[in-house]
């Protein structure tokens, strides 16, 4: 297993790959052949940025079993998506902001979250899975008020899009068994989330194939694999943490 980071360092910004608090400078991105620079720094000297940037940021909804199962959903024929904002995106230790005219709930969402390490269109599950470069923490934070705000029309894009609504990282982890991973999610240090990702209702592999049959999923892309049960509101001052064991803590507070 190899956990890739973003990071910055005074005024620059790079990859690394951590190894024993230690973080390995490479120059380039993690999915196209980057090469090490010999230069290494101490993890805690390192600020840690969101370690994606993508062009496509899709999110599901209602791909648990036990979920489904608990609210009384049908089980989709097909993975049910949504478009979360790229300048939702934001990393490690930072702040959930709000709109400044948005007073109403924001949930959390611990999530598994794939990497695309390649460009995937009109894949079957096999060609998809070689594509996944890595798994990420998300927490899909949630605008819920802004939902459901005009009954005639959902509006799941300015519910999820919100800036800083997208926490991600800390790392990208390759090599992992995506089957034996589960998710939890902390508010406050207690726990909220506890659910195996092997609970899927469509498992990464789908996901990422029946998606590029209608979005070309390009390296670096971004993909929320949905939650589970225990999914509620943050309020100010509140510290979420998402983790993964394998991936790390995802740690950030509501403003």
């Amino acid at each position: 297993m190899t956990l890739w980071v973003r990071c910055q360092i005074n005024d620059q910004t790079s990859y690394g790959i951590v190894a024993d608090d230690v973080i390995a400078l490479y120059s380039g991105q993690p999915w196209a052949a980057p090469l090490p620079t010999g230069q290494s720094i101490a993890a805690s000297e390192a600020r840690l940025l969101t370690p994606v940037q993508p062009l496509n940021f899709i999110g599901l909804w209602n791909n648990f079993h036990a979920a489904a199962a608990k609210h009384g959903y049908a089980t989709p024929e097909a993975p049910l998506t949504f478009l979360k904002s790229p300048s939702s995106i934001t990393g490690p230790d930072a702040t959930i902001t709000p709109p400044p005219s948005y007073t109403g709930r924001t949930l959390y969402e611990g999530e598994l979250g794939i990497v695309i390490g390649q460009t995937i269109r009109h894949a079957d599950e096999a060609t998809a899975e070689a594509g996944i470069f890595g798994f990420t923490c998300v927490n899909d934070a949630t605008a819920l008020d802004l939902l459901n705000a005009d009954q005639s029309f959902p509006q799941w894009a300015r519910a999820k899009g919100c800036e800083t609504y997208g926490p991600v990282g800390p790392a990208i982890a390759t090599g992992l068994d995506w089957r034996a991973l589960t998710v939890r999610t902390l508010l406050n240090g207690r726990e909220r989330q506890n659910y195996p990702v092997s609970d899927m209702i469509f498992s990464p592999p789908q996901i990422v194939s029946m998606i590029s049959h209608e979005i070309t999923l390009l390296p670096g892309d971004l993909i929320a694999c949905g939650t589970s049960l225990g999914a509620m509101p943050m309020r100010s001052g509140n510290t979420v943490d998402v983790v993964i064991d394998g991936i790390g803590v995802l740690r950030n507070v509501m403003g």
